[in-house]
């Protein structure tokens, strides 16, 4: 699904990432852990596009993507959720799904939101009924109406899951998609995230401190530490390993 070969990014003097090979297969939830500092969220703003590396390439699908720009990954079948919500937060939660939608539904944003002729009702009738269902999947069916700044945190983070499977995609980027979740929260997260890869067929890449979910979700893991690839492999084995355990014992490094 996904091939990442000898990936380097520096910015001015600062080598944030150094020759990163990866390898992400179908249906795969594959996790980028590692100190602050490390390179991961550096790593996931190349794969989808935000950042263009210094060196190397990002092949998606066989097809080499590396100086393509978002919108065109999100096209392809890329989709992120990012650490901090991005919502449209004076629009309802139906509203916020169905803006995802938008990139597949032939509407332009006036058809969407004033949908006056008889083709456009139509249209959004049938985009309602898709933003309902991917409400009820991340447990929002009965907010759908709510506006999303008035939603809890936990709604927020599973509504900007939910705009993210609005797009089709077929590869999900998920930075940190438990911070600031209570316990409850958490598991919730955890299992949709399960689901979307048994159900949905999505392959996923996950950015997260959260040690417990690392193990709970990943199938593999790639550990970095100031930019380089110091162990990957099964979750319960990597995190044993002494280097990886000196990592985040180590000195505090600044998040890069």
């Amino acid at each position: 699904m996904l091939k990442i070969k000898n990936l380097s990014k520096r910015f001015g003097g600062i080598q944030a990432v150094t020759e990163l090979d990866i390898d992400i297969k179908e249906r795969q939830i594959f996790g980028l852990i590692g100190p602050n500092g490390a390179g991961k969220s550096t790593t996931l703003n190349m794969i989808d596009g935000s950042l263009f590396p210094t060196t190397g390439t990002i092949i998606f699908k066989e097809e080499n993507i590396t100086h393509q720009r978002p919108c065109s990954r999100a096209g392809k079948g890329i989709a992120r959720v990012f650490q901090k919500d991005v919502l449209f937060s004076s629009f309802s939660a139906r509203e916020n799904i169905k803006l995802g939608l938008h990139l597949h539904s032939n509407l332009g944003l006036k058809e969407i939101f004033f949908p006056w002729s008889a083709i456009s009702k139509k249209k959004d009738r049938i985009l309602d009924e898709k933003a309902m269902e991917i409400l009820k999947f991340v447990r929002l069916g009965e907010k759908a109406d709510e506006m999303a700044i008035n939603l809890p945190h936990g709604n927020q983070r599973a509504l900007g899951l939910g705009i993210a499977m609005a797009t089709g995609c077929d590869m999900l980027l998920l930075d940190e998609p438990l911070t600031g979740m209570n316990a409850q929260e958490t598991d919730q997260m955890m299992e949709m995230i399960t689901t979307l890869r048994d159900e949905k067929n999505l392959t996923i890449v996950i950015v997260e401190h959260n040690i417990k979910a690392v193990l709970g979700l990943c199938d593999q893991v790639v550990v970095l530490d100031f930019g380089k690839k110091i162990a990957q492999g099964d979750p319960d084995m990597v995190v044993e390993m002494p280097n990886v355990i000196e990592a985040w014992l180590g000195a505090e490094q600044d998040a890069v």
